[in-house]
């Protein structure tokens, strides 16, 4: 095999790997996070945390592949090599956009649901009952 070949052979299924084991870990340790952004409704929170799921991999796994196109054909060995790297370097870095997007998220969610439940404000001379 040529070494695109073999590059090509290691990009897609690393790829893959890495958006299986961050979307399993994001799924796994947010779901917590939802089930309180949704006032313990556990069953939104859990589909809600699926469907993001889904998303997640329909844009990581739908990048990765449409990356294979760009970019310079590895010729040698050592191109090979560079060419791995850098493709996965911006699948990983998608990946942590992807994720701090997820975050972004998550916290205006939070922070509305904790506006919603807050007092009203209250005049300088107000006091407000025990």
């Amino acid at each position: 095999m040529d070494p695109t070949t073999w590059a090509y052979a290691f990009y897609i299924p690393l790829s893959i790997a890495l958006t299986v084991w961050v979307a399993r870990t994001l799924h796994r340790n947010g779901r917590q996070f939802l089930v309180d952004a949704f006032d313990g409704n556990e069953k939104l929170a859990d589909s809600v945390n699926h469907l993001l799921v889904v998303g997640f991999y329909l844009i990581n796994i739908g990048y990765a592949t449409l990356a294979l196109r760009y970019g310079d054909k590895p010729t040698n060995l050592p191109t090979a090599v560079e060419f791995l790297s850098t493709k996965i370097g911006l699948v990983l870095v998608v990946l942590g956009v992807m994720h701090f997007f997820n975050l972004y998220l998550f916290n205006r969610i939070h922070k509305r649901k904790r506006l919603e439940k807050a007092l009203p404000p209250v005049d300088a001379d107000e006091v407000l009952p025990a």
